[in-house]
């Protein structure tokens, strides 16, 4: 199938002891037989993914990047306690199915979910699928109402009280990300302290909703089901979900989302079919949340900001694990062009006060 998930050799330094995962999994997980294959997925720059292909099952396994990893980052607990949590009120996660704390067993802590059927795109449709300017709007009003559904759920019913903290979420999230750009910040690359002061003298005040948020939501994140990829199957890569105002997440979902008219330095970045023919605008994407959730979005464009900013501060925390001899992925040496046109980028929209 054209757009389908594919996996590759595990690459190196990336390797997965798959006799000790094996032996844990018949522990915990029923009906499992056989011995498993092992290969990884390569799309991703933060945790690893890993396919484990029984003869009669297939799950996928994720776990924390090798190296030396901050403190509060790559949770891999969280990742697999929204999926569960969520799942009675919310299908579109995959089922998962073990989490181990037991760093024995792998070096780190990791979680296991059945792999979800249904192809994942990156930057176009597939040209096979002889998809209408109509088919491609579907999926991107869909891709919109799940946003919208997943943040209007009713978090404190599904036993999410204590996954975070929402009041002061703003606050937190601009200052925050701040002082993550000045620990990951490395020569040569510029300061952006005026972006940051504007993030911060600009703050808008809390807009009193809460929702779950999902922090990476990206067409590219999301399984398409498999007999109408203009649906969502399920939403992957939880890796930074959070409880908090909605807005936010929305500001980082547009600020992924290139635009067919956009300059383009932008067009290089692009990473999922957002500017095909028949998309939203960031506009229209707004504007369509705003309806399916009822709240005021008249104020986007200063989160659309900060998840410009943002995206910056975690493609330089990278590129920095790479400056620092903390990885040695190659594909993260060059990150610091992408940063530097996130933080131009940041700069222009302050200015033009546009989408």
């Amino acid at each position: 199938m054209a757009g389908e998930n594919a996996t590759i050799a595990v690459r190196k330094g990336e390797g997965l002891d798959i006799g000790a995962v094996d032996a844990v999994l018949k522990d915990h997980v029923d009906g499992l037989s056989g011995s498993p294959q092992v290969t990884q997925y390569p799309s991703g720059n933060s945790n690893l993914t890993y396919a484990i292909d029984y003869p009669d099952r297939r799950l996928v396994l994720r776990r924390p990047p090798f190296g030396p990893l901050p403190k509060a980052g790559h949770n891999m607990f969280r990742e697999y306690r929204i999926m569960r949590d969520l799942k009675p009120a919310f299908d579109q996660v995959p089922n998962t199915v073990f989490y181990t704390d037991d760093e024995s067993i792998i070096g780190k802590e990791f979680y296991v979910m059945d792999r979800v059927d249904g192809p994942l795109i990156h930057k176009t449709i597939p040209p096979n699928w002889n998809w209408s300017e109509d088919d491609t709007a579907e999926l991107g009003e869909n891709f919109i109402d799940t946003l919208a559904r997943l943040h209007t759920l009713d978090w404190k019913a599904l036993g999410l009280d204590d996954f975070g903290k929402p009041d002061g979420y703003v606050k937190r999230q601009i200052t925050g990300w701040n002082k993550r750009w000045d620990k990951a910040w490395t020569d040569g690359i510029t300061r952006f302290e005026d972006v940051q002061a504007w993030l911060e003298d600009q703050m808008p005040a809390e807009s009193g909703n809460v929702g779950v948020l999902h922090g990476d939501y990206r067409v590219d994140n999301a399984i398409l089901k498999a007999d109408d990829p203009r649906k969502i199957a399920a939403l992957l890569d939880w890796e930074i979900c959070a409880i908090g105002d909605p807005l936010m997440d929305l500001g980082n979902t547009l600020s992924y989302w290139i635009q067919a008219d956009d300059p383009a330095p932008m067009h290089m970045m692009i990473r999922q079919p957002s500017a095909a023919s028949g998309m939203p605008t960031r506009r229209e994407f707004a504007d369509r949340y705003g309806d399916k959730t009822g709240y005021d979005v008249s104020d986007i464009h200063y989160h659309f900001v900060y998840g410009i900013w943002r995206l910056a501060v975690i493609i330089q925390q990278i590129h920095a694990r790479y400056v620092r001899g903390q990885t040695q992925d190659e594909r993260f040496a060059v990150m610091d062009k992408s940063v530097e046109a996130l933080g131009a980028l940041a700069r222009h929209k302050i200015d033009t006060g546009t989408l």
